[in-house]
């Protein structure tokens, strides 16, 4: 991605749930364009070690982590091992997500929670175990990917809608307690209109793609917030495509 935002990322260390193909990918590659070394988290794991044999063959470096973030345990025991190991998270980038497209009186008890832990319990604990971290050592930055669905639902969204207006709600939370607690932490949620990837066009074969925005445009949002100086905050950014007919 040659994209308008410039941060360097050199010395730094992320991780990017679902950061093996869509969207997470476009950010992991955004991030270790900017120098960053990117622990690629994710379930898919062929995908996830492709993307990092593509990104070693540029000179990134990037790392795969095998992390379902719906285990709470799962997650505690990957930041005990980066402990173990003398590493650090620098930026967390939530951005795993799942969605079932059913009428709610279709939604089995199984599916509404599979898409409720994945899309907001899932980023929670992740945020748990990295901030408290963050505090201590003085910095980092927490982005939290979110949706339009979070400000504005439409029909077929229940649990999605309800997770990631969640998530923004704890966003916000976590923003006023790292100006409380740690100022050189930054947390910032990131509105997200229709992206051309596969978590869309796998559900909707037949979506106007013209309607869609390039993830690129996403992750370089991503380095935009990444990029702000010390004395600054944003606590949230919103992109979307022009003709996005859920915003606002």
């Amino acid at each position: 991605m040659d994209g308008g935002v410039r941060v360097d990322l050199r010395g730094r260390q992320a991780l990017v749930t679902g950061g093996a193909r869509g969207l997470g990918a476009s950010i992991t590659r955004a991030l270790a364009g900017a120098g960053a070394s990117v622990l690629v988290a994710d379930v898919r794991k062929e995908l996830a070690r492709e993307l990092c044999e593509e990104l070693a063959q540029e000179g990134r470096d990037a790392r795969f982590v095998e992390l379902d973030v719906t285990d709470a345990r799962a997650v505690a025991e990957v930041f005990r091992e980066l402990e173990r190991d003398g590493q650090a998270v620098d930026v967390l980038v939530n951005n795993a997500a799942v969605d079932v497209s059913k009428p709610i009186e279709h939604l089995t008890a199984e599916e509404v929670t599979r898409v409720v832990t994945t899309n907001l319990l899932g980023p929670m604990y992740l945020c748990l175990e990295t901030y408290r971290r963050m505090v201590a050592r003085g910095g980092g930055h927490i982005v939290n990917i979110l949706s339009t669905a979070s400000n504005r639902t439409w029909t077929e969204a229940g649990p999605y809608a309800a997770g990631k207006s969640g998530l923004r709600a704890f966003t916000h939370t976590l923003f006023k307690e790292a100006q409380r607690d740690c100022p050189g932490i930054g947390v910032t949620g990131v509105i997200a209109g229709g992206m051309e990837t596969p978590f869309i066009l796998e559900r909707f074969p037949d979506a106007d793609v013209s309607m869609l925005q390039s993830p690129d445009i996403v992750a370089d949002t991503v380095l935009y917030a990444l990029s702000v100086p010390a004395g600054s905050a944003v606590s949230e950014l919103v992109v979307v495509p022009r003709k996005e007919p859920s915003w606002p």
